[in-house]
Formats: structure tokens, sequence, C-alpha cells
């Protein structure tokens, strides 16, 4: 019997591909390795955000290369969608399969033939600069990712805590045209997952035990939007469309018994009142919300091509904080974008001063090929971005550590992850906190418990009571 290995880079959505691409090699009679170097075919699941992702991609084809030099690589997911000749070209990769063919991605690897749907040698692609340049005999399965209408689905695991918070990828690609991103042009237009998969999905892995899940997506708020029967409101409509967000947070609560949702990422404009209700007055959703920020400066948004301005985020996160006073509040954040000067940069950083965030994802920018960004004149030096992007990094720091601090001599609900050899339990809070619990307990419990210190970036607390 064939062996596999799935490596996967990048963000929860890459992630959960992986987990569905696992499902399809299973399905197919292969079984899993324990590592790269054990499998006769390793998949590779890149991510294509930034340079460094794309950097990180290679790097591991060419370790899987020298560590295994008879296995055959199928290396997928957005890098291969948007560049496959810059892979094809790598020795040892057998298969560049993009995003548009990943639900295939099994059915490719163990096909004797190339006979598969959308199948293009690299010689054949429109426009390639390097037709007839590359001779490693690497298969190139690449098509239009705007006509793709898959959507893998299957529940994630993190590696380290196997038996507790699943992440449910419900939604795929983006109908936003940021001017710094790539990700529409490598995953396509937003679709989602119908409603009844979903809930059919959570179902089964609250079946399985399990009592927390994290819903996740490219674009998580606009669930729905493609649906057959989904209709956009128009100018003079007060009605929502058919199928939104909140329908989907409605029905998980209403139609499953989960004890807890956890919402990931969501953009500023999707943060709508009845949302923001619904989370603050439902016990079995997490306290936890994030809300893309990427700047604080409009001029800088409006190259950016957001469609938000500072003031209506700054209310959003308002309403968010009055409406859940303890929950844990973040937001992704962009140093160093195309022309941004000190002035903008101070906007900036005297909002996330201001802000009641808890915690922050500080990146700085990266050029990514075909975007508008990549092309403005006027780039802002790299020393320079990675200065902005430390200050960042240091309010962030001084924020997380006031937020752990107040939440001293509180009850909190939180759920068990994992015992270590040390005695001590290692939990994580409604409001996304990092907690140890001394004492040996069961994984995946929901307790009770008062949190008695904060210590560096995390609480340590004793249990007060134990879910059934």
């Amino acid at each position: 019997m064939a062996s596999f290995y799935i490596e996967n880079f990048g963000c929860r959505a890459t992630q959960a591909d992986g987990a569905a691409l696992e499902s399809q090699f299973l399905e197919h009679g292969l079984e899993r390795a324990r590592a790269a170097r054990d499998a006769e075919i390793v998949v590779l699941n890149t991510c294509t955000v930034t340079e460094s992702a794309d950097k990180d991609a290679r790097a591991s084809i060419r370790r899987v290369q020298r560590e295994n030099p008879g296995c055959r690589i199928l290396v997928t997911g957005c890098y291969a969608q948007r560049a496959p000749e810059e892979l094809e070209a790598l020795p040892g990769v057998r298969w560049v399969v993009g995003n548009s063919h990943k639900h295939m991605a099994a059915e490719i690897a163990t096909s004797r033939d190339s006979s598969i749907p959308g199948f293009v040698p690299l010689s054949q692609l429109a426009g390639n600069s390097l037709a007839g340049k590359l001779q490693t005999g690497a298969d190139v399965i690449v098509g239009d990712i705007f006509a793709h209408t898959e959507l893998l689905a299957a529940p994630v695991f993190d590696a380290a805590n196997e038996r507790t918070r699943p992440n449910l990828k419900v939604q795929d690609g983006c109908d936003n045209r940021c001017s710094f991103c790539v990700i529409p042009s490598v995953r396509g237009q937003s679709r989602s997952l119908p409603l009844e998969r979903v809930l059919t999905e959570v179902r089964l892995l609250v079946k399985s035990g399990y009592r927390e899940v994290v819903i996740s997506g490219i674009n998580l708020g606009r669930w729905g939007r493609d649906l057959k029967g989904s209709r956009q409101p128009s100018a003079l409509s007060i009605q929502p469309p058919a199928h939104r967000f909140e329908k989907l947070i409605r029905a998980i609560l209403n139609e499953t018994s989960l004890e807890k949702l956890r919402i990931s990422s969501v953009e500023p404009m999707d943060w709508s009142d009845d949302l923001i209700e619904l989370m603050a007055s439902s016990s079995r959703i997490a306290k936890h919300a994030h809300v893309p920020l990427q700047s604080a400066s409009d001029a800088v948004l409006r190259r950016m091509h957001r469609k938000y301005r500072p003031w209506h985020y700054r209310e959003k996160i308002l309403k968010i904080r009055k409406a859940m006073p303890i929950a844990a509040i973040g937001a992704d954040v962009m140093v160093g974008f195309p022309g941004e000067s000190e002035a903008e940069f101070a906007e900036t950083r005297r909002m996330i001063e201001e802000l009641p965030f808890t915690y922050l994802h500080v990146f700085t920018y990266s050029a990514r090929p075909g975007t508008p960004a990549a092309e403005h004149v006027n780039q802002v030096p790299v020393a320079i971005a990675r200065e902005r992007n430390l200050v960042l990094r240091e309010i962030a720091v001084a924020k997380k550590a006031a937020f752990l601090q107040a939440q001293v001599g509180r009850s909190v609900e939180a759920i068990t992850l994992r015992s270590g050899d040390n005695n001590v339990t290692e939990a994580l809070t409604d409001n996304y906190l990092k907690m140890k619990i001394a004492g040996r307990l069961e994984s995946n419990r929901w307790i009770e418990t008062r949190v008695e210190r904060a210590q560096g970036e995390m609480l340590n607390g004793r249990v007060i009571q134990e879910a059934a």
C-alpha cells in the first residue's frame, strides 16, 4: 500500500484544505506516513500571501527531495495556482496542482495517465514565457480559478490538541479586490458551504465528542451570499440578504447541540449590530472578535481599496467592547504599505493605542506579483517598515499584558487542552487566553476557573467547577 504525507503552510483555510486532502488520499487507499522522509508521495499544500511564504515552500521542496529522493512530490495550494512554472522547475516535483484542481489531487497522484479534466502541460499554458524551456517532466494541472466552484471541507485539528477545538471551513474565496492581496486570483470567487452541509459537519463533530468548534473562511462574513436563493437587497430595501452570516450562526445554535462556537476573522463591514448582539447574548458563542484593520489611515485604506473608513472601524470595535466587556478583540495590521508616510503610520499607531485591542497580528507589507500595490512607485524601505512593525508589536504586548492582568480575580470559563508531565493542565479561556491549571485534568472538558495570577502570556487558575 502506497504511503503519503501532507505538509500544510499558511492560514486556517489552507490547514482546512489539508484535512480534506488527507481524507481524499485515505479514500483512495493510501496510508498516512509518519513523516515526509517515510512517504512515497509527499503533498506540499502551499501559501503565497507573502514572499516569505513562497520561500518557505521552495525550501521545503528542496528539503524533502534531499531527505527522501525517491518520493514523488505533489505541490498544490495558492503558490501552485499563482506560479506553477516556478514550482515545476524544482527537482523532485512530479505534479503541480492548482487550487482549481486541488479537489482532484488524490485522483491525479494515483492516476496512471494525464487524462485528468483540466490537465495542462506547462508548455501549453497560455502566455507562459517559459514554454519549451523546462525539462523536469512534472505534470501541471492548473485551470481558471474563477470558474472553480468546488469547496474543500473537512474539519482540521491542531496537531497538539487533536481532541479539542476542530476548525471547520465554511467559506472560501473572496470577491474583494484589495490592492495588496493575491488571494482572489489564487482562491477565486466567494463560495459557501451550504447550510445543511455545515449543520451536518457540526453534528458529526458533536457526535464525536467535540465541545468547541471554530468556523473559518477566507472572507467568513460573506458566507451564504452566493447560495441559491440568496439575494442582494435593492438600494431602497431595508431587508438583509436571504442568506447571511447571522443566519448561519443562529442555525448552528438552534439546530445543533454544540456547546461552544468560536468565530474566526470577520471583516469590519460584516460586524452588524445583529451579529454583535447575538454574540453578546449567547453563552454558546465564545467572546472573541477578530476584526482585520490593516491601517487606520483613511488615505492608506483608500489606496488599499478597503471598503471601510477608520471611523467606521472605530465604531465597530467600541460597540463590540460595550456589548462584551471582557471579550478578546484582535486585529490584523499591515505596516509599510506603499506610500505610507510617517503621518499615516502615526494615525494607525494612535488608533491602536486608543482602541481596546487585546492582541494584534502585525505584518510587514510584502509585494505580490500582479497586484496593483506591487506596481506603486513609492515603496517603503524595508528597514523603515520593520521599525514600524516593532513599534506596533510593543504596543500589542503591553495591551495583552494589561488584558491578562485584568482577568485576575475573575471567574472564567475554559476548555482543557492537554496535561503536561509537570502535573499541570493547559486550557483556553472563552475569551481566548491560555491558562495553566494545577493538576492533571481530562482534555476537552469545559471548566469554570478562578484566575489567580497572570504570568508572562499565560494565566494561572484553579478549578471552581467542572461541567458535566
